[in-house]
């Protein structure tokens, strides 16, 4: 459980104390994760919003070695190969809500929706997680048996961090409020 101040624990951990802590870790610790926590991170995705609530998602838990060996042959990175564990995240193009005026498919907003609440989750439960968006998709597709209209979007590794304390003292390094917000017009 984080000590993340004298007074705060994972127990009751604000939102904007969960956002301060979750951050991208890119060196994992050898130790599964539970499966109590793995459903808690999925569910957490499931109950995420969508455009119309159609949901157009699935999340591909892979932990075996050939699904390990496969999904580390499209992001071909050293840290990456640390992770004990990943979801791949797949928009479902199929059934996707898309906007009539413009044609706007609306599956990468509901899966990067779903992709954070992962995250967020995972935090929670003191797992690391790192958004990998630059893999070889096409190969993905393949090596994973993707239907059509099925994508994968995200890779999301997931495990303990090898070094726990990475979630208080990876600096943040945000725009100043004043710099992103603005009210009522730009």
């Amino acid at each position: 459980m984080y000590l993340v101040d004298d007074k705060t624990r994972e127990s009751d951990m604000d939102m904007l104390t969960l956002s301060r802590l979750r951050c991208s870790v890119r060196d994992y610790a050898s130790r599964n994760v539970e499966k109590e926590k793995l459903e808690y991170v999925l569910e957490a995705a499931r109950l995420a919003p969508s455009a119309v609530n159609f949901q157009p998602w699935f999340f591909v838990v892979i932990k075996g070695e050939e699904g390990c060996n496969h999904i580390r042959q499209c992001y071909d990175r050293e840290w990456f190969r640390s992770a004990p564990m990943y979801i791949l995240v797949c928009a479902d193009h199929r059934f996707s809500w898309v906007r009539k005026s413009d044609g706007k498919d609306h599956a990468d907003i509901d899966v990067a929706i779903a992709t954070e609440h992962i995250c967020l989750a995972a935090a929670e439960k003191e797992l690391g997680t790192c958004w990998v968006c630059n893999f070889d998709t096409d190969l993905c597709k393949q090596l994973f048996n993707l239907p059509n209209g099925v994508e994968p979007v995200v890779i999301v590794p997931i495990g303990y961090p090898k070094e726990p304390e990475v979630f208080v003292s990876t600096p943040k390094r945000r725009k100043a409020f004043n710099e992103i917000v603005k009210w009522e017009s730009f």
